[in-house]
C-alpha cells in the first residue's frame, strides 16, 4: 500500500500530515483508507473534511471523541497501490524508491535506499551505505537514472558530497 499521510488526534477529529500530491483526492467524505494495528488492516471512512492551512483536518466513522481520535496518533494511512494515481514521468512515488540501490555513474555502490525524506518539492535520499548514512539531494542534477522495476539509481555526486553528506546511522 502506498503511503499518502500521518495522523494526529483531537477532540474527535484527526489532523493529518499529509505526504500526497493528490490530498482533495485522497480526502474527501467517503474516501476509504488504511491504517495498519497490531498487524491487521483497517479500513477507516472519512465521514467530513475541512482543510485548514493545507492540511486536512477529517471526522472518520467511529471516531467521536478525542480519545477515539488519539488511537490513530502516529498511525499511517495509506491507499491500496492499484488506487494511486500514475505520475508524469520523471516522477516517483517515495515507496518506490525505498530498496533502491545506489550507485555512481563510475558504478561504486554507495547503499540502499532506505527512505525518502523531506518535502515533494525539496526531497533528498537516506541511503544506508557501509559508513552509515548518506543523503543525498532528489535533484536532476545528481540522481541522473532512476530505474524503479530494476531497483536502481544512479547518481552523479559532486565533489565531497558523500563524504560530507553523511551521518551515523
Amino acid at each position: 500500500m502506498g503511503r499518502i499521510a500521518r495522523a494526529h488526534g483531537i477532540r474527535g477529529q484527526v489532523i493529518i500530515n499529509a505526504e500526497t500530491d493528490f490530498p482533495e483526492e485522497r480526502f474527501r467524505p467517503g474516501a476509504e483508507l488504511f491504517v495498519e494495528r497490531g498487524g491487521a488492516v483497517e479500513t477507516i471512512t472519512l465521514t467530513t473534511v475541512r482543510f485548514q492551512h493545507e492540511r486536512p483536518v477529517v471526522g472518520i466513522a467511529g471516531v467521536e471523541t478525542m480519545n477515539d481520535a488519539q488511537r490513530l496518533a502516529g498511525l499511517e494511512l495509506r491507499v491500496p497501490v492499484e488506487q494511486l494515481a500514475p505520475l508524469p514521468e520523471g516522477t516517483f512515488y517515495r515507496h518506490d524508491l525505498v530498496g533502491c540501490m545506489v550507485q555512481t555513474t563510475s558504478g561504486t555502490e554507495v547503499g540502499v535506499v532506505d527512505k525518502v525524506e523531506g518535502t515533494p518539492e525539496r526531497s533528498r535520499l537516506v541511503v544506508l551505505g557501509g559508513g552509515g548514512e548518506v543523503l543525498i539531494p532528489l535533484v536532476p542534477e545528481i540522481c541522473r537514472g532512476i530505474d524503479v522495476p530494476g531497483k536502481r539509481i544512479v547518481i552523479d555526486p559532486p565533489d565531497g558530497l558523500l563524504d560530507v553528506n553523511g551521518r551515523s546511522a
